[in-house]
């Protein structure tokens, strides 16, 4: 009679954990990748200021392609994350292999440089918008300090403005990649390290084609993570230029928001979506299939 009793009980503790997720599932189902078809069908539709459900073939990436906007866009986006992403690997290698040489003080130096990845980008572009204003920040400040021909007006300044945006997103997310790198350091077995060392092997050379080489998952994960917020990268820009001066730091994410809500080309913006949903698959799914593959060749 016991063994009877038991048998339900344990079917439905089962079954429990799968009703407790189930409408999470089901949610995240229709309410991302639901909108992500309903979107892509209307980049195939005539849609303007509001959606309609006819197929107009590829009208709308006909139009993405020949605007010259779409293109400095991408051309933004492409400066714009490319030194993000390398500037991001390099100071977070940087301040992991500072914080690994045991100084003191390392906790409160570790939080002070992870603190930016707390704030959201909104704060962030907010802050810094403030901080590169030639009216209030760095260049009056230098200014009143008896440099009066400093200029440092970056942030107004068509050419340069792309490099504010920069000089942010770096800001907030270095921490991030730095206390990747450093459990990546601190996971590498000394005994690799003290065998270079009794062979002769200096410091520099040891983290030259040891250490840094045996960071390589890292910088990979590090590499997809920095490249998916670069791509979606529209809080940070809205607070921080708004897109301007002109188009100077538009990207395509300020691109479909524009077209779609401010332009009424719906149509169009859900067209520049489906290019960067393609551009952060191309990235991705890479990434996935390496990791599944790995898996199944270990077992």
């Amino acid at each position: 009679m016991k063994k009877k009793s038991s048998a339900p009980r344990q079917s439905l503790g089962n079954l429990l954990p799968k009703l407790v997720v189930a409408p999470t599932f089901v949610i995240a189902i229709i309410f991302i990748y639901g909108f992500m078809l309903l979107n892509a069908w209307l980049s195939f539709s005539s849609s303007r200021l509001l959606p309609t459900y006819d197929w107009a073939g590829t009208i709308q990436y006909e139009k993405l392609f020949a605007n010259d906007r779409w293109w400095v866009a991408a051309e933004n986006l492409l400066l714009f994350g490319g030194l993000f992403i390398v500037i991001c690997l390099l100071l977070g290698l940087f301040l992991a292999i500072f914080l690994d040489q045991k100084i003191r003080a390392e906790g409160a130096i570790r939080t002070i440089y992870l603190y930016p990845m707390a704030l959201s980008f909104i704060v962030t572009g907010t802050a810094w918008k403030w901080i590169l204003n030639p009216e209030l920040g760095v260049q009056r400040l230098v200014r009143e300090m008896g440099f009066e021909s400093f200029t440092f007006d970056w942030l107004v300044n068509t050419e340069m403005a792309i490099y504010t945006v920069v000089i942010a997103g770096v800001w907030q997310s270095s921490g991030f990649v730095m206390a990747l790198c450093l459990a990546g350091l601190r996971g590498i077995d000394d005994n690799i390290i003290k065998a270079a060392k009794v062979d002769g092997a200096s410091m520099p050379l040891i983290y030259r084609k040891i250490i840094i080489p045996g960071l390589r998952p890292v910088f990979f994960s590090a590499l997809i993570v920095l490249t998916h917020i670069a791509i979606k990268s529209f809080d940070l820009i809205v607070a921080l230029t708004g897109g301007g001066p002109g188009f100077a730091t538009d990207v395509p994410a300020t691109f479909m928001y524009t077209y779609s809500f401010t332009r009424g080309q719906i149509g169009l913006g859900s067209a520049a979506s489906m290019m960067m949903l393609m551009a952060v698959a191309a990235i991705i799914v890479p990434y996935l299939y390496s990791e599944l593959r790995k898996k199944k060749d270990e077992h």
